[in-house]
């Protein structure tokens, strides 16, 4: 299947640049590309496109325009996954597009996508319902914690967060075990014991590890 994709990004040296790049992998096309925020909406009503990579920051103010614009199309085309490439690792931005849905959002940081296959890979997750958050927006979630007494995460033990924290960070259960010299099962055990916390009902269309973790990554910028 091949995934078709906007991109968006005021600096016409980095989008042509992108365009290029995506050019050269044989499962991803590029239907539009566009500078502004309005230029983004009006592409993604005119191509309905799988997947979005668009900046954080665009004209005309130059500070949100891009998760406003992700917002809004996740809100008017929940089948378009959004990918934002960001020069910084932003609390509130992630909070922002993390807190209001549990699929199809990525947040990579420009300087630490090594190549054009890691880029391509995080397209084709959010195309299919995925996420991708790159590991120093949660560490930086993480720093910023401020668990209050009724967030939801109050219930939680000290290994439960832990255990949660790693799932964050993209960790499979095998590299949590290891993390926490733990095994696989006892792992297992903390995640069914997070599920239930959290209150996350074990329905067919919700990924309930997803669910977690944008619970988790919102939670920790109030």
């Amino acid at each position: 299947m091949t995934v078709r994709v906007v991109v968006a990004d005021d600096n016409y040296l980095l989008r042509e640049g992108l365009e290029r790049l995506l050019a050269t992998v044989d499962d991803l096309a590029v239907v539009a590309s566009v500078g502004d925020h309005d230029s983004l909406l009006a592409a993604v009503d005119e191509h309905r496109p799988d997947a979005v990579l668009a900046d954080i920051r665009m004209p005309p103010t130059h500070t949100d325009e891009g998760v406003r614009a992700a917002l809004a199309i996740r809100a008017s085309h929940p089948e378009t996954g959004v990918v934002m490439l960001s020069q910084h690792a932003s609390p509130t931005y992630a909070a922002t597009l993390l807190g209001g849905t549990t699929t199809g959002i990525g947040y990579l940081l420009k300087d630490r996508v090594s190549d054009v296959l890691q880029l391509a890979g995080a397209l084709r997750t959010v195309a299919t319902g995925g996420s991708v958050v790159d590991p120093l927006v949660v560490e930086e979630l993480i720093a910023a914690r401020r668990v209050l007494a009724d967030s939801p995460l109050a219930a939680l033990t000290e290994r439960e967060e832990e255990v949660l924290a790693a799932m964050a960070e993209g960790l499979s259960n095998a590299a949590i075990a290891a993390r926490t010299y733990s095994s696989e099962r006892t792992v297992e055990k903390h995640i069914a014991t997070i599920f239930t916390k959290l209150e996350l009902a074990n329905e067919r269309d919700t990924n309930r590890r997803v669910k977690a973790v944008l619970v988790y990554l919102t939670e920790l910028s109030r």
